[in-house]
């Protein structure tokens, strides 16, 4: 039996998304909201809006036993959690499947596995997936984790087990800034994910960050390709492309992810996320348990409806496609348009008097944006995702210098002009581009 309705609990661009993909599959759309998105696209759009108005604006969404009551007063018999607030949060889930309704992703067990990098990290090199030299087990002791470093060779780098992001990572070039980089980490870990433990692994040097989409039924899985994510502020993501690799490679790694969600009996959408050195070998780095932002890339080059893809296989279906189905045509580039200052990347809220976003042939936008929006300050600044198609990877190019100049948005600062240098820029026109190509082009930055 497939869902009559769904709870969305996320709010902007996504909300957006999933909730078009419900209107498309026939299912009613409820969406719970806080005070500042009660004029927002997706609320005015929904069949039923909750309101859920708090003090701090992020309760809204954060608040579990408030979204898993709205769910049961709407009687949903799922929810969607997008990305981001509660969309990892195994707590979450298994509240949701006490009450009975369904979670679209996969289950608290296998977000609690994948959520700790170190057993995430044990179980995917059990399954085949190659991993960079490092601790098997948290390190708390200096002297340890020291020798550990020796053994492995600087640059090392101290991840938090518990999450991601610059919060939780620290790289150490050599041993005399050993000792107060694991202080640092394991109290930053401590304050950002309620956890202090860390681990130490090889850093990779000069590396690209490449990913794979997966979408698994709990039994079998197939991958949808790579997606090239490596031009990043603070380990934020600002553009993402594919394909990016030779379809041998594509093919090796793809079986690899696939191997993994079939080990873990993971149910959704997954991304596998890989740091791939100067020689081109590949370092496992993380799963994300949940539809990702860049979804959109892959859409555009393989032609199937990821988010739909994942709420079927919520419903319990058994994949409708094989490996063989999918099919990679063209390229395709995504622009996150932050509203930040494009030198400092500090967010910019407040109202847009104004906005323009392009369309026509291989253009998609992904925005909840419109004029007299206003922007809030106590959110992610993402406005909007800009996506361009092309035969090739240069024609994508130039259709995304065009779409970015037809771009308009007045009201707030926002990355257009870092975005509209970057297209320009040579090193990224000749594919020459790693994890550090911010900080090793701060000429972009006007």
């Amino acid at each position: 039996m497939g869902f009559k309705r769904v709870l969305i609990a996320n709010r902007g661009e996504i909300a957006l998304r999933i909730l078009r993909t419900l209107r498309d599959m026939g299912i009613e759309a409820a969406i719970i909201h806080g005070k500042e998105d009660r004029l927002s696209l997706p609320v005015m759009m929904s069949d039923i809006a909750y309101p859920n108005y708090r003090t701090n604006p992020l309760d809204s969404y954060l608040d579990i036993e408030a979204v898993v009551n709205a769910a049961k007063e709407l009687e949903c018999d799922a929810v969607h959690p997008g990305y981001g607030f509660l969309a990892e949060n195994a707590q979450f889930v298994k509240r949701l499947t006490e009450e009975g309704i369904t979670f679209i992703g996969p289950s608290s067990d296998v977000i609690t596995l994948l959520g700790d990098k170190i057993e995430a990290r044990a179980a995917m090199e059990a399954a085949g997936l190659p991993v960079a030299k490092g601790s098997s087990e948290p390190i708390s002791d200096e002297k340890v984790a020291s020798e550990l470093a020796e053994e492995i060779g600087y640059p090392v780098i101290i991840k938090a087990a518990a999450g991601g992001g610059g919060i939780g990572m620290q790289i150490v070039e050599e041993e005399s800034q050993f000792a107060s980089a694991l202080k640092l980490c394991m109290s930053r870990a401590k304050s950002a994910f309620g956890d202090e433990r860390v681990f130490v692994e090889k850093y990779i040097q000069g590396a690209q960050h490449v990913e794979f989409q997966v979408l698994a039924d709990g039994k079998n899985a197939i991958h949808f390709g790579e997606r090239f994510c490596s031009i990043q502020r603070r380990h934020q993501k600002l553009v993402e492309e594919g394909p990016w690799l030779s379809d041998e490679k594509r093919s090796e790694i793809g079986d690899l992810v696939c191997r993994g969600a079939e080990s873990v009996g993971y149910k959704g959408l997954a991304t596998f996320e890989f740091l791939r050195d100067s020689n081109g070998d590949f370092y496992f780095l993380e799963v994300n348990p949940r539809v990702q932002v860049e979804h959109t890339v892959t859409e555009l080059i393989t032609g199937y409806n990821l988010v739909e893809l994942g709420i079927r296989v919520a419903q319990g279906e058994d994949l409708p496609l094989s490996q063989s189905d999918i099919k990679w045509r063209g390229h395709a580039i995504q622009c996150r348009l932050n509203a930040e200052d494009p030198k400092e990347f500090v967010p910019s809220p407040g109202r847009l008097w104004d906005c323009h976003f392009p369309s026509g042939f291989g253009i998609r936008c992904d925005t909840h944006a419109h004029p007299g929006y206003e922007m809030p300050g106590c959110f992610d600044s993402l406005l909007a995702k800009l996506l361009t198609w092309g035969h090739d990877r240069d024609d994508a190019i130039r259709r995304m210098r065009t779409a970015l100049d037809e771009t308009q948005i007045t009201g707030v600062q926002h990355l257009i002009p870092l975005h509209r240098r970057i297209m320009d820029e040579e090193d990224f026109l000749n594919r020459d581009v790693t994890i550090q190509y911010i900080d090793n082009h701060q000429e972009l930055l006007g």
